[in-house]
């Protein structure tokens, strides 16, 4: 392990950092928004099933790549293959991920910014009208807020892993939770709340169909932040007495315990708002419905604690995501930053400079593919549908690249670099872990069915998204 390779100081440091890069917007919004048009407590389920059982070997897997290397994918691919040229580029390709949806990320945690200072301005009423959030990302201030949301990060990063991601985290996920409860308590509150709790808890098996299976599969695999490096690389930043297995398992029952408070948060709100709604009848975008439809929910509170009450409870929920959103925004351009400074022996300070640069270019492209720019709003067209240089990234690194990564980390760790040393590197600070039923269920997994699963789940997302087919009939 190379000498000047920064740590995490602690175990509970790197819980909390690997946790906040799962932990962000597909939990805070994401989950409860399938949760709702999937059934309810069946997607709930299904989704804790399918977290411990296909997903949780995933992430094991990656941490023990990274810290074997102490390298980022490129590195740890291209060591491990002993220079292959198809598994370098690999790992390449799960750089250029986490670095192509630090773009379109960055658009969304810009716009909560802009979302908190107004309505700290007193123009929740603006936000929550029809024309409210088409006006918005078309205005000009969001370049400023671009500038305000970038400084922010580049600080966490800039200070190392150490001293800034590590750091960060401590602070702003216990914050986070802190913060996530004390939302639910106020939303239990509030009239019919718990007509969404007994939705959101009580399982309806009878609502479980082939897409209720892979709404939970894809929000378990996405939520988590797999096939985007991160883990890797943050695997890389951990010492050998780590029990990987042990630390794994905290950071999927952390991310899937904010999911699941989160669900307390959002559905009881939305059935307090109207009482009569059909869960299913939800937005499936999760942009839709933070900043058009929950602005309408916190609105509505006016006539029960005021405008200026209703404008602070929105302020607190939009601060609530934009700290969900910049622990994950935090480990995603690390995966980049920490290439550039293995691989191309930048120092950290020049890498975020470089990344600064190139990915700033990208978000003002996506911020402009909203109608201030018609070529970026009008960029392309698949699956009979205009796209957006916004839609694109999204479709292209978000959904359909991750489960692609993912199955060829099963394919890398199992067939190339071999089973065998996978065991030994997690027998590193888990003396236990030989001959363990653990070990026996990861082997067999990640050489089986786990790879055929993410390979039908790109399969299925390349069909749905660019030809408006469903291989699967859902």
């Amino acid at each position: 392990m190379s000498a000047s390779r920064e740590h995490f100081s602690s175990r509970m440091g790197f819980i909390l950092a690997a946790a906040g890069s799962a932990v962000g917007i597909g939990n805070l919004v994401g989950f409860p928004v399938n949760a709702a048009k999937n059934g309810g407590g069946a997607f709930l389920l299904l989704y804790a099933l399918f977290v411990f059982f296909i997903c949780l070997p995933v992430m094991i897997a990656e941490m023990a790549v990274g810290r074997n290397t102490a390298k980022e994918p490129v590195g740890a691919f291209k060591t491990l293959s002993h220079g292959s040229k198809f598994w370098g580029a690999a790992g390449f390709l799960g750089v250029l991920t986490p670095f192509m949806i630090a773009v379109f990320y960055m658009v969304i945690t810009v716009w909560i910014f802009g979302y908190i200072v107004l309505t700290l301005m007193g123009h929740l009423d603006f936000l929550a009208s029809d024309a409210g959030f088409g006006v918005f990302i078309n205005s000009p201030y969001l370049y400023i807020a671009l500038v305000a949301v970038a400084g922010i990060v580049s600080f966490i990063l800039a200070a190392g892993v150490k001293d800034g991601i590590e750091k960060a985290a401590k602070i702003l996920m216990p914050t986070l939770l802190v913060m996530l409860i004390i939302m639910v308590i106020f939303v239990l509150t509030l009239d019919n709340a718990m007509a969404g709790v007994a939705f959101f808890l009580v399982p309806d098996l009878s609502k479980i169909t082939p897409s209720v299976v892979n709404g939970a599969l894809s929000q378990a695999f996405f939520s988590l932040s797999l096939g985007m490096g991160i883990l890797l690389t943050y695997g890389s930043y951990i010492n050998k007495e780590t029990n990987i297995p042990n630390s794994a398992k905290l950071v999927a029952i952390t991310d899937t315990a904010v999911a699941f408070i989160a669900g307390l948060m959002i559905l009881p709100a939305v059935f307090s708002f109207n009482p009569d709604i059909d869960p299913s009848e939800l937005s499936d975008s999760s942009v839709s419905l933070i900043f058009t439809f929950l602005p309408k929910i916190f609105l509505a509170l006016q006539t029960s604690i005021g405008y200026v009450g209703a404008s602070a409870v929105a302020a607190f929920f939009f601060l609530l995501v934009f700290f969900a959103a910049i622990t994950s925004l935090v480990s995603i351009i690390e995966v980049p930053v920490s290439y550039l400074v293995t691989e191309k022996k930048q120092t950290r300070k020049k890498a975020l400079g470089y990344l600064t640069v190139t990915a700033g270019v990208l978000t003002l492209f996506a911020t402009a593919s909203f109608g201030m720019v018609p070529f970026f709003t009008e960029f392309t067209s698949y699956a009979g549908s205009t796209k957006s240089f916004f839609d694109v990234i999204y479709d292209v690194f978000y959904d359909t690249i991750l489960p692609l990564n993912g199955f060829l980390l099963c394919v890398f760790v199992s067939y190339r670099w071999k089973k065998k040393q996978l065991s030994a590197e997690l027998s590193i600070g888990n003396e236990n872990y030989k001959g363990s039923w653990v070990e026996k269920y990861i082997n067999f997994s990640l050489g089986t069915f786990i790879p055929a699963v993410v390979l039908l789940i790109f399969i299925n997302t390349v069909a749905t998204k660019f030809f408006a087919v469903s291989l699967f009939g859902f």
